[in-house]
């Protein structure tokens, strides 16, 4: 209720009412593991997370579109008279934007509209607050424009506009989980066939503990994509000798240690990680539906390690909080979530610890690096849904 509140009072500041609002809200998530496998028709396990974007719209009787964030207090207008183009003034807005522009490619049409949005989803910080903006303008544009695409179909939706209009070439994960979310269970996606399964989190004493170490990073700016174009290099390396590789879902560590003199090294170690990568979320949710929560803390470490040395998508400060945490009795395990270069960590951790986490870890990491890391105790959210 103090999210619609708050919604209401910032949209009728700019657009002189809140009258017939429509808000919704969806969830950034958190990656217990699987990362940067959704790329590579891998599989993921991520969990939606009680941090969201919370957004409010109205139609309009024009083709005007003003959207106003009330955490940048910035407001943008376009006409959909014209074809919706790349911001670079306001690049916040680019994510609303594309939603637009890919419903307009799916040649659904767009009225005028009003939208207020804010986010509870630390920036920076690897819980996707992008796919959440995304995944709630979709939600909402949906509801104001009075059509509907099956949940699936909104979250590729949502994907294409990242990968085409913003231009970040992510996989379907961060957009999945927003939309499909389900309270107290993490989401197993094979990001192939999109098949999925709703998995109980039953951790007993444990909780999941998310640590953001501080350290932003801008993926469209950064080596993500490059890592991308790493594993395609792969691929077609590996399909040479075992043409049934289409993606490196398809390929094991056999595979590719028969194929290794003919990688550069850097290839070879992206490609270990994805391989491996998937082998351990299959693993881990095996460990995870028998009780074995040790197992599954360990598959956690392992995934850091591979993320770190392979796949080197972590950085100094995130390499201390990993390391930090595993000093800690009562964690399981700790590893880098999120695309990397920064963002925050995940940790598996006995609720009787969490008290000893904040005392130990955060305190010997600000005093090693000046930053203050931020700790979020999150259970698993439900996906996007209308709230008023």
């Amino acid at each position: 209720m103090e999210s619609i509140i708050r919604l209401q009072q910032g949209f009728s500041q700019v657009f002189g009412d809140a009258d017939g609002l429509t808000v919704v809200r969806a969830p950034g998530r958190v990656n217990l593991i699987g990362e940067h496998t959704d790329y590579n028709d891998g599989f993921v396990f991520p969990m939606a997370i009680n941090f969201d974007i919370v957004m409010g719209g109205r139609r309009r009787s024009d083709q005007q579109v003003r959207i106003y964030s009330l955490d940048y207090q910035r407001t943008v207008e376009f006409s959909l008279s014209e074809p919706i183009t790349y911001d670079d003034q306001e690049q916040w807005s680019n994510y609303l934007r594309g939603v637009l522009w890919a419903v307009q490619r799916a040649g659904i049409d767009l009225g005028g509209m009003e939208i207020a949005f804010f986010g509870t989803i630390p920036q920076g910080s690897g819980l996707s607050s992008s796919a959440a903006l995304e995944v709630a303008t979709a939600v909402l544009v949906q509801r104001l424009c009075g059509w509907t695409l099956p949940p699936r179909e909104l979250a590729l939706l949502c994907q294409k506009a990242e990968n085409d209009f913003v231009g970040m070439k992510c996989g379907i994960m961060d957009q999945f989980i927003s939309v499909l979310g389900q309270k107290d269970h993490a989401l197993f996606i094979d990001c192939r066939t999109l098949d999925y399964e709703r998995i109980p989190l039953e951790l007993g004493e444990y909780r999941i503990l998310v640590c953001h170490s501080g350290v932003k990073h801008s993926l469209v700016d950064s080596a993500y994509n490059r890592r991308r174009q790493e594993c395609e290099t792969g691929v077609r390396i590996l399909a040479t000798e075992y043409p049934t590789v289409k993606a490196l879902r398809d390929a094991d560590l056999t595979m590719l240690a028969a194929c290794r003199d003919r990688m550069e090294p850097v290839v070879y170690k992206r490609c270990h990680h994805v391989i491996a990568e998937n082998a351990r979320v299959i693993k881990s949710i095996k460990a995870l539906k028998a009780g074995d929560l040790v197992a599954f803390g360990q598959f956690l470490n392992q995934s850091h390690a591979s993320l770190r040395d392979d796949y080197e998508v972590s950085c100094p400060e995130v390499d201390l909080l990993v390391e930090l945490a595993g000093q800690l009795d009562g964690v399981l395990g700790a590893r880098i979530t999120g695309g990397g270069f920064g963002g925050c960590t995940v940790n598996l951790i006995h609720a009787g610890a969490v008290e000893a986490f904040n005392e130990r870890v955060v305190r010997v990491y600000q005093e090693k690096t000046g930053i203050e890391a931020q700790v979020y105790i999150s259970t698993a959210a439900n996906g996007a849904e209308i709230l008023n």
